[in-house]
C-alpha cells in the first residue's frame, strides 16, 4: 500500500497528538473496506476487525484495528479540501490522467442534512473523465449557506490541470467566468446553451432553425435502437461566430463567452411505442470541433449519470448514506469515489457490483484489487 500511503502522506491528522491509531492506516482500512462492500464507519470497523489478518499483511496496526468511534471521528474532523487534493497524486499513479472529455456535474447527498444543527443536505460537484470512468476531483457545497453549484464548479476547476481536456457541463455552467477558468487551466469547454443566456440562445436557435443556414455546415448522424426505442441524432457545427457580434448582429447583442470558436446543435428524434418526439440541444465551444467530434463529446457528457451517479446510488447505496455530522458526509463521498476509481481500473471485464462482492468474500480476490495500490 506504499503508493496510497505516499499519495496521502501530506494530509494533517486533525486529532490530538497522542491519537492511538495512525491516520493513514485508518484511511487505508476504510478505503479497502469500501472497495469490499462496506457502506459506513460501523461497517469499516467491523470489516477491519474481521479481516485483521489481511490488513496485517501491509499495515503495522500497533494498537490493533480502530473502533467505529475512532473511524467516525477521523472522517468528521478531517479537512475535506486537503483530502480531496490528494486525488491528484493518487490518480497520477493510477494512470488516470490524459486527454479526453471531462464532465462536470452536481449531485445532492439526500440524507446528509443535519436537522439538529440546521444544516441542509450536502451537494458535490464532480469532475469525471468519461473515457476511463474515473473521478478526478470533487468540491462540496451546501446551497442555503451561501454557496452554489456554479461557485463550487469554479473552485474545483481551478484545482485541476485541464491541459488537453474538453470540459463539458450543463447550461447552469454556461458562464463567462467559468469558461475563462477552464481556458486558464489549459482546457477547452463545451457548454450547453439554454435560455439562461437569452440573447445568445435566441440568436443561435434562430440561425439553426434556418434550413439554408444548416445546409452548408458540417454534420454527423447516428442511429441507436435498444429496448424498443429508436433514436436518431443529427449534429451540425458552425465555426463562423463573427455574425454574433458587430453590425449584422441582433440589437440585443449577446455577451460572448471568452475563446468562443464553435456553435452546435443536436437534433434527436426518438420513437417508442409508436410515438415520436423531437428535441433540439444547443452548445457553445472554445474548440473548433467537427460535427462527429461534437456529437461524441456531447453524448459522453452523460456518461457521468450512468458511470458515476447511478453506480454510487445503486452499488454504493449513496442516497441512503446517513452520515451528517461535521465533515463526515463530504469525506465519505470522497472515499467512495476513491474506491470506485480503484474498482473501475481493476479487472475491466467485470461489473463493479461483482468486484465488490467477490472482494468481500475472498481475501485472494481483494488482494488482486488492492494490489494496484502497492
Amino acid at each position: 500500500m506504499s503508493w496510497f500511503l505516499d499519495a496521502f502522506a501530506d494530509i494533517r491528522d486533525p486529532r490530538a497528538l497522542n491519537a492511538r491509531h495512525d491516520l493513514l492506516e485508518t484511511l487505508t482500512i476504510a478505503l479497502v473496506a469500501s472497495i469490499c462492500g462496506a457502506e459506513g464507519c460501523s461497517d469499516f470497523a467491523d470489516f477491519g476487525a474481521d479481516r485483521e489478518d489481511l490488513f496485517r499483511e501491509f499495515l503495522t496496526l500497533k494498537h490493533g484495528v480502530p473502533s467505529h468511534d475512532t473511524v467516525s471521528r477521523v472522517f468528521r474532523l478531517l479537512d475535506p479540501k486537503a483530502f480531496s487534493r490528494c486525488f491528484g497524486r493518487f490518480l497520477e499513479d493510477l494512470g488516470a490522467v490524459g486527454e479526453g472529455v471531462v464532465a462536470i456535474d452536481g449531485k445532492t447527498l439526500r440524507r446528509s442534512f443535519d436537522g439538529a444543527a440546521g444544516r441542509s443536505a450536502l451537494s458535490v460537484v464532480t469532475a469525471f473523465r468519461s473515457a476511463t470512468s474515473v473521478v478526478i476531483g470533487q468540491e462540496g457545497f451546501r446551497a442555503p449557506e451561501g454557496d452554489s453549484e456554479i461557485l463550487a464548479a469554479r473552485a474545483l476547476l481551478r484545482c485541476l490541470d485541464l491541459t488537453g481536456y474538453l470540459v463539458t457541463a450543463d447550461a447552469i455552467h454556461c458562464q463567462n467566468e467559468t469558461a475563462q477558468v477552464i481556458l486558464d487551466q489549459g482546457g477547452d469547454y463545451l457548454l450547453r446553451l439554454k435560455s439562461n443566456r437569452p440573447a445568445l440562445h435566441d440568436m443561435v436557435k434562430q440561425a439553426f432553425d434556418d434550413t439554408a443556414f444548416r445546409a452548408d455546415l458540417d454534420q454527423a448522424h447516428t442511429t441507436d435502437a435498444d429496448h424498443g426505442r429508436l433514436e436518431e441524432r443529427t449534429a451540425w457545427v458552425c465555426h463562423d461566430v463573427s455574425w454574433l457580434s458587430g453590425p449584422k448582429s441582433s440589437p440585443q447583442e449577446p455577451v460572448l463567452l471568452p475563446g468562443l470558436a464553435c456553435l452546435g446543435m443536436i437534433e434527436a428524434t426518438t420513437t417508442r411505442d409508436g410515438k415520436t418526439t423531437t428535441t433540439r440541444h444547443y452548445h457553445v465551444s472554445s474548440r473548433p470541433l467537427s460535427a462527429q467530434a461534437y456529437l461524441t463529446a456531447a453524448r459522453r457528457h452523460w456518461s457521468i449519470e450512468n458511470g458515476l451517479h447511478w453506480v454510487l446510488d445503486v452499488t454504493f447505496d449513496e442516497d441512503q448514506a446517513r452520515n451528517r455530522k461535521d465533515n463526515g458526509p463530504e469525506n465519505l463521498s470522497i472515499l467512495r469515489k476513491l474506491a470506485l476509481n480503484v474498482l473501475k481500473r481493476a479487472k475491466p471485464g467485470m461489473s463493479v457490483r461483482r468486484k465488490r462482492k467477490r472482494s468481500g468474500w475472498s481475501n485472494a480476490f481483494a488482494r488482486d484489487i488492492i494490489g494496484q495500490m502497492r
